[in-house]
């Protein structure tokens, strides 16, 4: 089974080593996702809706550039900094996920940095 990198253009540069994405037997798993900005920076501070948001179009730029969707997602793990941000992220996250939502989890843990609120990990199917 071929093993190939995800890597779309202009994406950020990763804060360890590890490709965005990885497509594999029809799946496309795309690594815990934050919201990052071109130099490395954190966007939105304070903001977990808004992280939200940069965090699920940076999952849609790695499917599209596996040839998969945000319809693709059968699974979505989800990281919160604080539960008190669930009602905001859930909000956003209703909007990319609008009808037959995927699988996931969510759960409250620290994240790589202090001002990171959301971190979201996502596997797709994309068939063979």
């Amino acid at each position: 089974m071929p093993i190939q990198p995800i890597i779309p253009p202009g994406s950020p540069p990763p804060l360890a080593p590890y490709s965005p994405g990885t497509k594999a037997g029809g799946f496309i798993y795309v690594s815990g996702t934050l919201a990052i900005g071109p130099q490395g920076e954190t966007l939105h501070p304070g903001d977990a809706a808004a992280q939200t948001r940069d965090v699920l179009e940076a999952i849609r730029s790695v499917l599209a550039a596996g040839g998969g969707s945000l319809k693709s997602v059968v699974f979505n793990q989800i990281f919160l900094k604080d539960m008190a941000d669930y009602a905001a992220m859930n909000a956003v996250y209703k909007e990319y996920f609008p009808e037959a939502p995927p699988a996931r989890y969510c759960i409250q843990s620290p994240l790589v940095r202090p001002d990171f609120l959301v971190e979201i990990a996502t596997t797709a199917y994309v068939g063979d």
